[in-house]
């Protein structure tokens, strides 16, 4: 670099990153970003605070989803549960206790959907076979508010309902015989 009469001109240090900053913006406004918050999503603290009561998704009774199987795995109608929200008032944050006490839980900052509750208890099982389970199907929640205002108790069954029996294309087979 050099200037119109040959002379070189000066070199400044710039640092961009802090160039044009006052210099207590840096750390004195160190909070947290409250852009992060949904309307109509709640902290279930906030919810307790105000008595408000948790009404749970009936969907989750449906579902005959094994608790070691992704819950990518379930198939239509129960796979459009999956974008439902477990709670009503939505909440951001949800612990989910087994009865031998084991707890977990499910987070999501627009509101913990019923994927949301699945994958956090797919996440401690998945490495489980069928046969280490007792109870290897997910039977549904439970809002006992005498118990824990800011939990849900999960409910653990030995077998789902049959599935459905998906039709033939080839009618009269031997199978559908009586």
């Amino acid at each position: 670099m050099s200037t119109k009469d040959g002379n070189p001109s000066p070199l400044t240090k710039v640092d961009s990153a802090v160039q044009g900053l006052s210099s207590n913006t840096a750390k004195d406004g160190a909070k947290r970003r409250a852009s992060s918050s949904v309307p109509g999503v709640f902290r279930i603290e906030d919810l307790e605070a105000e008595g408000k009561e948790l009404l749970i998704a009936k969907e989750t009774q449906k579902l005959n989803w094994r608790i070691n199987k992704s819950p990518m795995t379930l198939e239509d109608p129960e796979k459009g549960y999956l974008k439902k929200m477990l709670t009503e008032p939505p909440v951001k944050k949800i612990d989910l206790h087994f009865p031998l006490g084991l707890e977990v839980s499910a987070r999501n900052l627009k509101g913990v959907t019923v994927k949301d509750a699945l994958d956090a208890i797919y996440k401690q099982f998945r490495k489980k076979a069928d046969d280490e389970l007792e109870t290897p199907v997910l039977a549904g929640f439970e809002w006992d508010k005498e118990e824990s205002w800011t939990r849900l108790i999960v409910h653990c069954k030995k077998e789902g309902a049959p599935q459905p029996k998906k039709k033939s294309k080839k009618a009269g087979t031997e199978g559908e015989e009586l």
